[in-house]
């Protein structure tokens, strides 16, 4: 088995390898002067391969492509898209709008597709291979449990958001409740001020992933206003745009707390042991 690390993906798919025994196919990337992307594999050898390449950019999803067909001879491919860039427009919202997730979906030409926290799990019907969803909850739950909080209390942002919060809850043994969102727009969005008791406790905001912080950051001001001593954000998948996490330390936060999915400064938590558990098991 070959571990080939897409350009977006290269630590992760790294630990990957290190997890499975193995090193690294060492790939090119570059891009020409006229904008189009250059993507080589420097290893000629015939072996069932496995691709880890998130698509936070378009261009990410180009490379992805262009690795899978530079496999095209390999016995057997299997692609892990750690965060799937597009999963969120899974349905038409207006007359005339693609399903773009599915359009997405449909270019992968694998024999497996591996997906972890996918936004929305119909989106693993889109694609012509096997596709299975990959649950990053626990890991969150462990990395929470190793802070040794002293009264925490985990809430998901939205009912949305529950089944994580909840498996993440049990895994450390502590209570867990919801927020009543109602979005209005991608960055408008209304937090119903919910009764619950958060007084001198340390809150655990969770979710799959945080975008413009938005939420998160209503949220965070809202349980330091009822009396929360720290508030955490922890997140599966941080996106972070734009100026995301300074709004979210203008709420009040105590830290972010999200896994490699996407890397960044913010991604405490590996999912590599995650993906190589699900590649020892092909």
């Amino acid at each position: 088995m070959k571990i080939i690390p897409g350009p977006a993906s290269q630590l992760l798919a790294s630990r990957v390898a290190q997890q499975l025994g193995i090193q690294p196919t060492i790939c090119e990337y570059r891009q020409f002067p006229d904008g189009e992307f250059y993507t080589r594999i420097l290893d000629d050898g015939i072996d069932d391969v496995t691709i880890i390449q998130s698509t936070p950019q378009d261009s990410d999803l180009i490379a992805l492509l262009q690795l899978i067909d530079a496999c095209e001879e390999a016995p057997q491919i299997n692609v892990v898209i750690p965060y799937m860039g597009y999963a969120r427009q899974d349905k038409v919202f207006k007359p005339g709008e693609p399903v773009s997730a599915r359009a997405i979906a449909r270019t992968i030409n694998a024999d497996r597709v591996f997906t972890v926290n996918v936004h929305e799990q119909t989106v693993l019907e889109h694609f012509n291979a096997d596709s299975f969803d990959l649950d990053a909850s626990h890991l969150l739950g462990d990395y929470i449990r190793s802070l040794n909080l002293k009264d925490p209390l985990i809430i998901a942002p939205d009912a949305g958001a529950l089944d994580l919060a909840e498996t993440a809850a049990t895994d450390v043994g502590v209570p867990y409740d919801y927020f009543e969102k109602t979005r209005h727009s991608g960055e408008s969005v209304t937090i119903k001020d919910k009764e619950i008791d958060v007084v001198g406790k340390e809150v655990i905001i969770i979710d799959d992933m945080i975008a413009t912080g938005g939420t998160m950051a209503e949220s965070i001001r809202m349980l330091k206003e009822q009396g929360a001593t720290e508030v955490y954000v922890a997140c599966v998948h941080p996106v972070l745009t734009r100026n995301a996490v300074v709004r979210l330390y203008n709420a009040g936060v105590t830290d972010i707390i999200s896994t490699d999915t996407l890397e960044k400064v913010q991604s405490k938590i590996t999912v590599a042991p995650l993906i190589a558990d699900a590649i020892k098991k092909l």
